[in-house]
Protein backbone atom coordinates (compact mmCIF):
# COMPACT_ATOMS: atom_id res chain seq x y z
CA UNK A 1 0.00 0.00 0.00
CA UNK A 2 1.55 3.75 -0.58
CA UNK A 3 1.16 6.57 1.18
CA UNK A 4 1.32 10.70 0.22
CA UNK A 5 3.03 13.39 2.53
CA UNK A 6 -0.34 14.32 4.09
CA UNK A 7 -1.53 11.04 4.66
CA UNK A 8 1.92 10.10 6.90
CA UNK A 9 1.86 13.12 8.20
CA UNK A 10 -2.11 13.17 9.63
CA UNK A 11 -1.38 9.31 10.29
CA UNK A 12 1.12 10.07 12.98
CA UNK A 13 1.72 13.39 13.60
CA UNK A 14 5.14 13.21 11.55
CA UNK A 15 7.39 16.59 10.95
CA UNK A 16 8.02 17.18 7.61
CA UNK A 17 11.74 17.94 7.18
CA UNK A 18 11.89 18.00 3.20
CA UNK A 19 8.80 17.52 0.84
CA UNK A 20 8.43 16.20 -2.09
CA UNK A 21 5.80 19.13 -3.37
CA UNK A 22 3.53 17.27 -4.59
CA UNK A 23 0.68 14.56 -4.13
CA UNK A 24 3.09 11.08 -5.21
CA UNK A 25 2.62 8.41 -3.30
CA UNK A 26 5.34 6.12 -1.66
CA UNK A 27 5.81 2.48 -0.53
CA UNK A 28 6.99 2.03 3.03
CA UNK A 29 10.17 -0.23 3.82
CA UNK A 30 11.56 -0.88 6.77
CA UNK A 31 14.82 -3.49 5.10
CA UNK A 32 17.50 -2.25 3.37
CA UNK A 33 17.59 -5.35 1.70
CA UNK A 34 14.20 -5.12 0.01
CA UNK A 35 13.68 -1.84 -0.15
CA UNK A 36 12.57 -0.88 -3.80
CA UNK A 37 13.18 2.52 -5.51
CA UNK A 38 11.20 5.15 -4.79
CA UNK A 39 10.10 3.69 -1.21
CA UNK A 40 10.18 5.51 2.16
CA UNK A 41 12.71 3.76 4.53
CA UNK A 42 11.45 3.41 8.03
CA UNK A 43 13.80 2.68 9.84
CA UNK A 44 13.20 0.49 13.62
CA UNK A 45 14.93 -0.19 16.31
CA UNK A 46 15.88 -2.52 19.48
CA UNK A 47 18.08 -3.71 22.07
CA UNK A 48 20.71 -4.83 19.91
CA UNK A 49 20.23 -2.76 16.49
CA UNK A 50 19.53 0.86 15.19
CA UNK A 51 17.74 0.90 11.86
CA UNK A 52 18.93 4.66 11.51
CA UNK A 53 22.59 3.74 10.69
CA UNK A 54 21.63 2.65 7.61
CA UNK A 55 19.32 5.65 6.04
CA UNK A 56 22.46 5.84 3.50
CA UNK A 57 22.13 2.41 2.84
CA UNK A 58 18.62 2.78 2.03
CA UNK A 59 18.93 5.89 -0.16
CA UNK A 60 21.68 4.22 -2.15
CA UNK A 61 19.51 1.57 -2.88
CA UNK A 62 16.74 3.74 -4.15
CA UNK A 63 14.87 4.78 -1.42
CA UNK A 64 13.56 8.77 -2.11
CA UNK A 65 13.58 9.18 1.47
CA UNK A 66 12.91 8.35 5.04
CA UNK A 67 11.93 8.70 8.62
CA UNK A 68 14.20 10.10 11.33
CA UNK A 69 14.53 10.90 15.08
CA UNK A 70 17.34 12.99 15.09
CA UNK A 71 16.21 15.55 13.03
CA UNK A 72 19.27 14.95 10.42
CA UNK A 73 18.66 15.37 6.44
CA UNK A 74 20.81 13.75 4.52
CA UNK A 75 21.90 15.41 0.62
CA UNK A 76 20.20 12.65 -1.37
CA UNK A 77 16.77 12.41 0.31
CA UNK A 78 13.83 14.15 -1.55
CA UNK A 79 11.52 14.09 1.53
CA UNK A 80 12.15 13.48 5.23
CA UNK A 81 9.82 12.64 8.16
CA UNK A 82 11.03 13.55 11.69
CA UNK A 83 8.89 11.51 14.73
CA UNK A 84 9.58 10.65 18.37
CA UNK A 85 9.40 6.92 17.68
CA UNK A 86 9.71 4.99 14.44
CA UNK A 87 7.61 1.38 15.71
CA UNK A 88 5.29 4.11 16.77
CA UNK A 89 4.85 5.63 13.93
CA UNK A 90 4.71 2.37 12.00
CA UNK A 91 2.13 1.29 13.93
CA UNK A 92 0.05 4.70 13.39
CA UNK A 93 0.54 4.34 10.07
CA UNK A 94 -0.63 0.92 9.82
CA UNK A 95 -3.83 1.81 12.29
CA UNK A 96 -4.63 4.80 9.47
CA UNK A 97 -4.57 2.68 6.94
CA UNK A 98 -6.90 -0.37 9.09
CA UNK A 99 -9.27 2.97 9.25
CA UNK A 100 -9.13 4.15 5.18
CA UNK A 101 -9.91 0.56 4.44
CA UNK A 102 -12.03 -0.94 6.75
CA UNK A 103 -12.24 -4.71 6.35
CA UNK A 104 -13.68 -6.85 8.96
CA UNK A 105 -11.28 -7.08 11.26
CA UNK A 106 -10.57 -10.35 13.52
CA UNK A 107 -8.05 -10.72 16.31
CA UNK A 108 -6.53 -14.22 17.48
CA UNK A 109 -4.27 -14.82 20.68
CA UNK A 110 -3.95 -17.68 22.82
CA UNK A 111 -1.57 -19.72 24.86
CA UNK A 112 -1.50 -22.67 21.71
CA UNK A 113 -3.39 -23.14 18.91
CA UNK A 114 -3.27 -19.44 17.22
CA UNK A 115 -1.79 -20.07 13.89
CA UNK A 116 -3.77 -23.14 13.41
CA UNK A 117 -7.19 -21.08 13.98
CA UNK A 118 -6.00 -18.33 12.08
CA UNK A 119 -5.53 -20.35 9.13
CA UNK A 120 -8.50 -22.30 9.68
CA UNK A 121 -10.27 -18.83 10.04
CA UNK A 122 -8.51 -17.79 6.63
CA UNK A 123 -10.21 -21.07 4.80
CA UNK A 124 -13.48 -20.16 6.30
CA UNK A 125 -13.19 -16.09 5.40
CA UNK A 126 -12.18 -16.64 2.39
CA UNK A 127 -14.75 -18.39 0.90
CA UNK A 128 -16.89 -15.42 0.87
CA UNK A 129 -14.74 -12.59 1.50
CA UNK A 130 -11.03 -10.79 0.03
CA UNK A 131 -9.32 -11.87 2.59
CA UNK A 132 -5.66 -11.11 4.27
CA UNK A 133 -3.81 -12.85 7.17
CA UNK A 134 -0.90 -12.68 9.20
CA UNK A 135 1.90 -14.19 7.30
CA UNK A 136 3.01 -17.61 9.33
CA UNK A 137 3.76 -16.58 13.09
CA UNK A 138 4.41 -12.89 12.56
CA UNK A 139 2.80 -11.55 15.39
CA UNK A 140 4.34 -8.91 17.21
CA UNK A 141 3.95 -5.15 16.65
CA UNK A 142 6.25 -5.05 13.50
CA UNK A 143 4.15 -8.31 12.67
CA UNK A 144 0.62 -6.82 12.94
CA UNK A 145 2.12 -3.56 10.70
CA UNK A 146 3.05 -5.81 7.91
CA UNK A 147 -0.28 -7.54 7.71
CA UNK A 148 -2.30 -4.23 7.70
CA UNK A 149 0.20 -2.55 5.08
CA UNK A 150 0.17 -5.80 2.88
CA UNK A 151 -3.76 -5.54 2.27
CA UNK A 152 -4.91 -4.34 -1.85
CA UNK A 153 -7.49 -1.55 -1.07
CA UNK A 154 -10.26 -3.96 -2.19
CA UNK A 155 -9.65 -6.20 1.48
CA UNK A 156 -12.72 -7.22 2.78
CA UNK A 157 -11.59 -9.09 5.75
CA UNK A 158 -8.36 -8.93 7.64
CA UNK A 159 -7.10 -11.68 10.26
CA UNK A 160 -4.44 -10.40 12.81
CA UNK A 161 -2.43 -13.29 14.79
CA UNK A 162 -1.05 -11.79 18.02
CA UNK A 163 1.20 -13.38 20.19
CA UNK A 164 3.23 -11.92 23.84
CA UNK A 165 5.84 -12.20 26.00
CA UNK A 166 4.53 -10.33 28.69
CA UNK A 167 1.63 -8.16 30.20
CA UNK A 168 0.41 -5.31 27.73
CA UNK A 169 1.66 -6.76 24.63
CA UNK A 170 -1.44 -8.03 23.44
CA UNK A 171 -3.05 -4.59 24.69
CA UNK A 172 -0.93 -2.62 22.13
CA UNK A 173 -1.44 -4.60 19.39
CA UNK A 174 -5.65 -4.53 19.85
CA UNK A 175 -5.56 -0.52 20.41
CA UNK A 176 -3.68 -0.20 16.93
CA UNK A 177 -5.65 -2.80 14.75
CA UNK A 178 -9.35 -2.18 16.90
CA UNK A 179 -10.83 -5.58 16.01
CA UNK A 180 -13.97 -5.97 15.26
CA UNK A 181 -14.02 -9.67 16.25
CA UNK A 182 -11.71 -11.58 18.52
CA UNK A 183 -11.00 -14.97 19.40
CA UNK A 184 -8.90 -16.27 22.16
CA UNK A 185 -8.05 -20.29 21.54
CA UNK A 186 -7.12 -21.10 25.39
CA UNK A 187 -5.26 -19.66 28.55
CA UNK A 188 -3.04 -22.52 29.18
CA UNK A 189 0.48 -22.45 30.97
CA UNK A 190 2.59 -21.27 27.53
CA UNK A 191 4.85 -18.41 28.89
CA UNK A 192 4.15 -19.02 32.48
CA UNK A 193 8.05 -18.52 33.95
CA UNK A 194 7.45 -15.15 32.06
CA UNK A 195 4.62 -14.37 33.56
CA UNK A 196 4.14 -16.25 36.71
CA UNK A 197 0.68 -17.60 36.94
CA UNK A 198 -1.79 -19.18 34.96
CA UNK A 199 -4.67 -15.81 35.77
CA UNK A 200 -1.39 -13.16 34.42
CA UNK A 201 -1.77 -15.76 31.55
CA UNK A 202 -5.43 -15.31 31.41
CA UNK A 203 -5.31 -11.57 32.12
CA UNK A 204 -2.75 -10.41 29.42
CA UNK A 205 -4.73 -13.17 26.76
CA UNK A 206 -7.34 -10.99 27.92
CA UNK A 207 -6.24 -7.65 26.91
CA UNK A 208 -7.35 -8.43 22.96
CA UNK A 209 -10.58 -7.00 24.36
CA UNK A 210 -9.20 -3.73 24.72
CA UNK A 211 -9.81 -2.23 21.69
CA UNK A 212 -12.67 -4.77 20.52
CA UNK A 213 -15.83 -2.87 19.03
CA UNK A 214 -18.82 -2.79 21.27
CA UNK A 215 -20.84 -4.27 18.30
CA UNK A 216 -18.52 -7.12 18.12
CA UNK A 217 -18.21 -9.85 19.92
CA UNK A 218 -15.78 -11.87 21.84
CA UNK A 219 -15.02 -15.41 20.79
CA UNK A 220 -13.59 -17.60 23.19
CA UNK A 221 -12.75 -21.03 24.73
CA UNK A 222 -14.98 -21.65 27.88
CA UNK A 223 -12.58 -21.20 29.97
CA UNK A 224 -13.03 -19.70 33.78
CA UNK A 225 -10.10 -17.70 34.06
CA UNK A 226 -10.94 -16.14 30.16
CA UNK A 227 -14.59 -15.70 31.93
CA UNK A 228 -13.15 -13.85 34.59
CA UNK A 229 -11.04 -11.70 33.06
CA UNK A 230 -12.20 -10.57 29.81
CA UNK A 231 -13.51 -7.90 30.46
CA UNK A 232 -15.75 -6.91 27.17
CA UNK A 233 -19.55 -5.66 27.62
CA UNK A 234 -20.42 -6.89 24.11
CA UNK A 235 -21.61 -10.25 22.79
CA UNK A 236 -19.22 -13.01 24.47
CA UNK A 237 -19.46 -16.46 22.89
CA UNK A 238 -18.10 -19.42 24.43
CA UNK A 239 -16.87 -22.79 22.82
CA UNK A 240 -15.39 -26.25 24.12
CA UNK A 241 -15.34 -29.42 21.94
CA UNK A 242 -17.73 -30.41 24.88
CA UNK A 243 -20.28 -29.41 22.77
CA UNK A 244 -19.09 -31.38 20.13
CA UNK A 245 -20.49 -34.71 18.88
CA UNK A 246 -17.27 -36.52 17.48
CA UNK A 247 -18.61 -39.17 14.52
CA UNK A 248 -15.23 -40.18 13.01
CA UNK A 249 -11.29 -39.71 13.23
CA UNK A 250 -8.67 -41.41 11.45
CA UNK A 251 -5.42 -40.16 9.87
CA UNK A 252 -5.65 -37.00 8.22
CA UNK A 253 -9.73 -36.90 9.04
CA UNK A 254 -11.97 -35.64 11.22
CA UNK A 255 -15.82 -35.54 11.39
CA UNK A 256 -17.99 -34.40 14.22
CA UNK A 257 -21.68 -32.36 14.87
CA UNK A 258 -21.57 -28.95 16.11
CA UNK A 259 -25.19 -27.18 17.12
CA UNK A 260 -26.77 -29.83 14.61
CA UNK A 261 -24.48 -29.43 11.94
CA UNK A 262 -21.76 -32.00 10.53
CA UNK A 263 -18.38 -30.69 9.43
CA UNK A 264 -15.38 -32.20 8.05
CA UNK A 265 -12.08 -31.60 8.63
CA UNK A 266 -8.63 -32.77 6.57
CA UNK A 267 -6.64 -33.34 9.72
CA UNK A 268 -7.30 -35.43 13.18
CA UNK A 269 -7.04 -34.77 16.34
CA UNK A 270 -9.73 -32.97 18.79
CA UNK A 271 -7.73 -29.97 19.76
CA UNK A 272 -7.75 -29.08 16.11
CA UNK A 273 -11.85 -29.99 15.99
CA UNK A 274 -11.90 -27.57 18.80
CA UNK A 275 -10.12 -24.80 16.65
CA UNK A 276 -12.25 -24.95 14.17
CA UNK A 277 -15.41 -24.03 16.50
CA UNK A 278 -14.26 -20.85 16.59
CA UNK A 279 -14.06 -20.16 12.59
CA UNK A 280 -17.71 -21.43 12.63
CA UNK A 281 -19.24 -19.34 15.30
CA UNK A 282 -17.59 -16.37 13.90
CA UNK A 283 -18.40 -17.29 10.12
CA UNK A 284 -22.24 -17.49 11.85
CA UNK A 285 -22.04 -14.12 12.56
CA UNK A 286 -20.56 -13.28 9.48
CA UNK A 287 -24.25 -14.71 8.24
CA UNK A 288 -21.81 -17.05 6.58
CA UNK A 289 -23.79 -20.06 5.14
CA UNK A 290 -23.35 -23.76 6.78
CA UNK A 291 -22.16 -24.45 2.87
CA UNK A 292 -19.56 -22.03 3.14
CA UNK A 293 -18.53 -22.79 6.38
CA UNK A 294 -17.69 -26.56 5.77
CA UNK A 295 -16.17 -25.98 2.36
CA UNK A 296 -13.62 -23.78 3.88
CA UNK A 297 -12.60 -26.11 7.03
CA UNK A 298 -12.04 -28.64 4.20
CA UNK A 299 -9.93 -26.53 2.69
CA UNK A 300 -8.02 -26.49 5.66
CA UNK A 301 -4.52 -28.13 5.43
CA UNK A 302 -1.76 -28.21 8.56
CA UNK A 303 1.12 -25.81 8.42
CA UNK A 304 4.86 -26.48 8.52
CA UNK A 305 6.37 -28.75 11.26
CA UNK A 306 2.43 -29.16 12.59
CA UNK A 307 2.01 -32.85 12.16
CA UNK A 308 4.01 -33.20 8.54
CA UNK A 309 4.70 -36.62 8.08
CA UNK A 310 7.35 -38.15 6.17
CA UNK A 311 8.84 -41.51 5.41
CA UNK A 312 12.56 -42.22 6.01
CA UNK A 313 15.07 -45.29 6.73
CA UNK A 314 11.62 -47.14 6.84
CA UNK A 315 10.59 -45.04 9.38
CA UNK A 316 6.86 -42.70 9.43
CA UNK A 317 8.10 -39.48 11.13
CA UNK A 318 5.34 -37.68 12.52
CA UNK A 319 7.21 -34.20 13.33
CA UNK A 320 5.01 -31.91 15.80
CA UNK A 321 8.04 -29.92 17.01
CA UNK A 322 7.12 -26.73 15.93
CA UNK A 323 6.26 -25.71 19.28
CA UNK A 324 5.41 -26.91 22.94
CA UNK A 325 3.93 -26.71 25.96
CA UNK A 326 1.87 -28.86 28.55
CA UNK A 327 -1.96 -28.64 27.03
CA UNK A 328 -0.59 -29.22 23.32
CA UNK A 329 1.71 -31.90 23.81
CA UNK A 330 -0.78 -33.86 25.74
CA UNK A 331 -3.37 -33.35 23.11
CA UNK A 332 -1.95 -34.43 20.32
CA UNK A 333 0.42 -36.78 21.84
CA UNK A 334 -3.11 -38.33 22.87
CA UNK A 335 -4.21 -38.16 19.38
CA UNK A 336 -1.35 -39.68 17.81
CA UNK A 337 -1.75 -42.89 20.23
CA UNK A 338 -5.31 -42.74 19.43
CA UNK A 339 -4.77 -43.36 16.08
CA UNK A 340 -1.59 -45.45 15.31
CA UNK A 341 -1.12 -49.09 15.99
CA UNK A 342 2.33 -49.62 18.16
CA UNK A 343 3.35 -46.26 18.71
CA UNK A 344 6.47 -44.64 19.28
CA UNK A 345 6.70 -41.50 21.20
CA UNK A 346 9.34 -38.99 21.33
CA UNK A 347 9.09 -36.16 23.83
CA UNK A 348 11.75 -33.24 24.26
CA UNK A 349 11.64 -30.05 26.81
CA UNK A 350 9.45 -27.98 26.75
CA UNK A 351 10.23 -24.37 27.39
CA UNK A 352 9.51 -20.91 29.26
CA UNK A 353 7.62 -22.52 31.57
CA UNK A 354 9.64 -21.02 34.67
CA UNK A 355 10.08 -22.34 38.05
CA UNK A 356 6.99 -24.32 37.81
CA UNK A 357 8.76 -26.36 34.93
CA UNK A 358 9.83 -29.73 35.99
CA UNK A 359 5.80 -29.99 37.89
CA UNK A 360 4.61 -29.02 34.87
CA UNK A 361 6.73 -32.12 32.83
CA UNK A 362 5.22 -34.08 35.60
CA UNK A 363 2.22 -33.37 34.99
CA UNK A 364 2.21 -34.48 31.20
CA UNK A 365 3.79 -37.58 32.36
CA UNK A 366 0.56 -38.09 34.51
CA UNK A 367 -1.73 -37.15 32.11
CA UNK A 368 -0.21 -39.64 29.46
CA UNK A 369 -0.17 -42.49 32.01
CA UNK A 370 -3.76 -42.13 32.03
CA UNK A 371 -4.67 -41.73 28.29
CA UNK A 372 -1.90 -43.86 26.54
CA UNK A 373 -2.38 -47.03 25.32
CA UNK A 374 0.02 -49.75 27.19
CA UNK A 375 1.65 -50.61 23.98
CA UNK A 376 3.36 -47.28 23.64
CA UNK A 377 7.01 -46.88 24.00
CA UNK A 378 7.87 -43.39 24.84
CA UNK A 379 11.64 -41.46 24.25
CA UNK A 380 12.56 -38.25 25.83
CA UNK A 381 15.66 -36.27 25.12
CA UNK A 382 16.91 -33.67 27.86
CA UNK A 383 16.29 -33.53 31.60
CA UNK A 384 13.28 -31.67 32.05
CA UNK A 385 11.70 -34.29 29.51
CA UNK A 386 13.13 -37.12 31.72
CA UNK A 387 10.93 -36.29 34.24
CA UNK A 388 7.90 -36.72 31.90
CA UNK A 389 9.33 -40.25 31.42
CA UNK A 390 9.81 -40.48 34.99
CA UNK A 391 6.16 -40.43 35.41
CA UNK A 392 5.48 -43.06 32.92
CA UNK A 393 7.87 -45.27 33.99
CA UNK A 394 5.43 -45.61 37.20
CA UNK A 395 2.97 -46.72 35.31
CA UNK A 396 4.75 -49.47 33.50
CA UNK A 397 5.06 -47.94 30.11
CA UNK A 398 8.69 -48.20 28.28
CA UNK A 399 10.54 -45.72 28.35
CA UNK A 400 14.37 -44.47 27.65
CA UNK A 401 15.77 -41.08 27.78
CA UNK A 402 18.35 -39.37 25.83
CA UNK A 403 21.27 -36.12 26.64
CA UNK A 404 20.87 -35.22 22.90
CA UNK A 405 19.00 -35.93 19.38
CA UNK A 406 21.50 -37.86 18.05
CA UNK A 407 21.92 -40.08 20.31
CA UNK A 408 18.08 -41.27 20.45
CA UNK A 409 18.67 -41.17 16.64
CA UNK A 410 20.94 -43.78 16.65
CA UNK A 411 18.41 -45.57 19.61
CA UNK A 412 15.64 -45.72 16.78
CA UNK A 413 17.45 -47.49 14.01
CA UNK A 414 19.27 -50.00 16.53
CA UNK A 415 16.32 -51.21 18.44
CA UNK A 416 12.91 -49.34 17.26
CA UNK A 417 11.67 -51.96 14.39
CA UNK A 418 11.35 -50.54 10.51
CA UNK A 419 7.55 -49.98 9.90
CA UNK A 420 6.92 -47.88 13.16
CA UNK A 421 5.43 -44.90 13.43
CA UNK A 422 7.25 -41.88 15.37
CA UNK A 423 6.04 -38.84 16.53
CA UNK A 424 8.17 -35.94 17.72
CA UNK A 425 7.00 -33.80 20.12
CA UNK A 426 9.26 -30.73 22.06
CA UNK A 427 9.61 -27.23 21.94
CA UNK A 428 11.33 -25.72 18.66
CA UNK A 429 14.49 -25.22 20.73
CA UNK A 430 14.85 -28.64 20.93
CA UNK A 431 15.63 -28.82 17.17
CA UNK A 432 14.20 -32.10 16.69
CA UNK A 433 14.27 -31.67 13.21
CA UNK A 434 17.89 -32.75 13.04
CA UNK A 435 16.50 -36.08 14.48
CA UNK A 436 14.90 -36.34 10.84
CA UNK A 437 18.12 -35.20 9.72
CA UNK A 438 20.12 -38.33 11.45
CA UNK A 439 17.58 -40.92 10.44
CA UNK A 440 17.77 -39.68 7.11
CA UNK A 441 21.82 -40.28 7.23
CA UNK A 442 21.59 -43.65 8.16
CA UNK A 443 19.69 -44.62 4.65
Amino acid sequence: MKFNEKEIISACNAELLKSLGCDDEFGISTDTRTIQKGDIYLPLKGETFDGEKFISQALEKGAIGYFTTIGEVLEGARVVFKVEDTLEAYLKIARYLRRKINPITVAITGSSGKTTTKEMVYSVLSEKFRTQKTFSNHNNEIGLCQTVLGMSDDTQALIIEMGMRGLGEIELLSKYSEPDFAIITNAGSAHIGRLGSLDNIARAKSEITTALKSNGALIANDNERLKKFAAFNGEKIWYSIKQVQVLEQRRGYSKFLYKGIEYELNVEGEYNIENSLSAIELGNKLKMTPDEIKAGLLKYRSIEKRWEEENISGYTLINDSYNANPESMKASVSTFIELYKNPVVVLGNMGELGESEEELHRSVGMALANTSKKDTKFLTVGALAEKIGEELSKSGFYVKNFENNKDVSDYILDKIDVGCTIFLKASRSMKFEEILEYLKGRK
